[in-house]
């Protein structure tokens, strides 16, 4: 009996789970279909098979969108970010995780807080105060103010890992002699890596496909990022679906690529902070 009732379980977990992968690739799938047809042939049946296919949807979309540059100023912006990021956050995580300061619940009510309030409330004194500073159309003063965004959730998430590492890795090593700096960099670190990594991965994504922050910051046609530049694709009157939907494609793959090869450590890190902080 309990055998059979296994069985019932098993095909009903595959069959949710086909569900649920269909629907997640499904409009993947659709996006490569039309990303070959040409416009007319999308309007008229979405579902269909490209005849002809169009390849110079692709070209078109890369020179139209102008990906070789647009594409150097996200990989500069998401790098930065994730730099400052991460350097500044598992700093600031490792002090909440194991200094007992007097404000500490403070700090952490307030970040918190910070993590859910929207950028609509403060992106217009930011527009002011970066004009003044001359910091329009600067990316990497743009990766300065998704530090800012971001860095709330990374200190939360990294402070997880700080709390799970033992305290008697950390006396350990200051009783062999070494200085707290080095107890942070060479022994935590290392520990926490996964962290960092998931971190990085996140927060990377985030800046890559951010789209509110950079059209505001990033007005001129040499600074714009990826994303952006696939936004102008669409014209006031008309527009090549073919060349959008090959646009998208082109911005989707590199994502997908990052998340497919990291998705292990991606996981073992996200299990890794799950501990009760």
């Amino acid at each position: 009996m309990r055998l059979v009732e296994s069985r019932a379980t098993l095909t009903m977990s595959y069959i949710v789970l086909g569900i649920g992968a269909f629907i997640a690739l499904f409009p993947i799938a659709l996006l490569v279909l039309n990303s070959l047809k040409p416009a007319a042939q999308i309007v008229q049946n979405p579902l269909a098979l490209p005849n002809p296919i169009r390849w110079e949807n692709f070209v078109n979309a890369w020179n139209h969108a102008k990906f070789s540059k647009t594409f150097i100023n996200s990989l500069l912006l998401s790098g930065t970010t994730i730099v400052l990021v991460c350097t500044t956050c598992s700093l600031s995580a490792y002090v909440l995780a194991r200094r007992k300061i007097a404000s500490w619940k403070i700090w952490t009510f307030y970040l918190l807080a910070t993590t859910t309030a929207p950028i609509q409330l403060y992106i217009f004194p930011l527009y002011f105060g970066f004009a003044r500073l001359g910091l329009i159309n600067n990316v990497f003063g743009v990766a300065l103010i998704y530090t800012a965004v971001y860095s709330p959730f990374a200190v939360m998430l990294l402070r997880t890992y700080f709390i799970a590492v033992p305290k008697e890795l950390e006396e350990a090593a200051l009783i062999d002699g070494a200085t707290h700096w080095q107890v942070f960099s060479k022994v935590m670190l290392p520990i926490v890596s996964p962290g960092i990594l998931t971190v990085a991965l996140i927060i990377g994504l985030n800046s890559w496909n951010e789209f509110l922050i950079a059209t505001t910051f990033l007005q001129k046609a040499d600074n714009v990022t990826a994303v952006i530049g696939f936004y102008l694709l669409s014209g006031q009157y008309s527009s090549d679906w073919g060349e959008i939907m090959a646009a998208a494609l082109i911005i989707v793959v590199p994502v997908v690529v990052l998340f497919v090869v990291m998705q292990k450590r991606f996981i073992e890190g996200m299990a890794g902070g799950s501990v009760k902080g």
